[in-house]
């Protein structure tokens, strides 16, 4: 049986899994083939169906956004005020998605556009994936990804946090990007954290990279600056194990 062709151009797999050993991080210029990457960009620019969601005293809420415009703004305002002081007094988030794996998972594939949205969550889980996954982290443990499209307008945020979860067996973060045109002093920058909370390193958001890193390590989105008006679009996710992972 012919092994499928590979969704991704040709990579350095030993030099990237030495860098992923020695930082438990990865950003991998051009990754997808182009057809491929300008196929998922047309999908995420066109009319998506989009949800709010968003933390308040540490619960998350998703609010489809035709419900919130119907939503009276003294509510809208009250939500605002209690997102932002999630933001600064702890972990908070608040941004734009489509749960790509849920969606499928609950058997509610789309038949519009979003159906290359599927298609790409298919091939994430596809054996020729999940291999070059073993490769480049060492962790042959990864059974699973799940995915979500994202999208970060003007004031949306990430605030710091390791993405260690119980009982998700999380391995590594995946953050596609998918934006064609960003400026670094835009923000919704992905930065990663030392202890003393200085950053260590941090990733404009890019077209058609591929950021893989670690589970637990501590990082975040800063805000987008309030007079952007581009959207910072990408498909995010974690490779998973079965069970807790042994490989390191």
């Amino acid at each position: 049986m012919t092994e499928p062709s590979p969704f991704w151009r040709d990579l350095d797999e030993e030099a990237l899994a030495m860098q992923f050993a020695q930082t438990g991080r990865l950003h991998i210029r051009d990754f997808l083939k182009p057809e491929l990457a300008g196929a998922l960009y047309d999908v995420l620019s066109d009319s998506m169906t989009w949800a709010r969601t968003f933390t308040i005293n540490g619960k998350s809420y998703d609010i489809d956004l035709g419900a919130q415009r119907q939503t009276p703004a003294d509510v809208l305002g009250q939500v605002a005020e209690a997102v932002a002081l999630g933001g600064r007094t702890g972990f908070a988030y608040d941004f734009e998605l489509w749960r790509i794996s849920d969606e499928v998972e609950a058997d509610r594939r789309p038949t519009d556009s979003r159906r290359r949205l599927a298609e790409f969550y298919d091939r994430l889980n596809g054996q020729p994936f999940l291999s070059l996954i073993h490769r480049l982290t060492g962790m042959t443990s990864a059974t699973y990804c799940d995915a979500q499209a994202t999208r970060y307008r003007a004031g949306h945020f990430l605030t710091s946090h390791d993405d260690a979860v119980v009982g998700k067996h999380r391995l590594c973060a995946m953050v596609l990007g998918l934006t064609p045109e960003w400026r670094t002093e835009w923000g919704g920058l992905l930065l990663f954290h030392d202890a003393d909370g200085h950053v260590l390193e941090g990733y404009t958001p890019c077209f058609n990279a591929l950021n893989l890193f670690r589970v637990p390590q501590m990082h975040s989105v800063s805000q987008v600056a309030g007079f952007v008006t581009s959207d910072r679009l990408s498909i995010t996710g974690w490779v998973r194990s079965a069970g807790p992972d042994t490989t390191g």
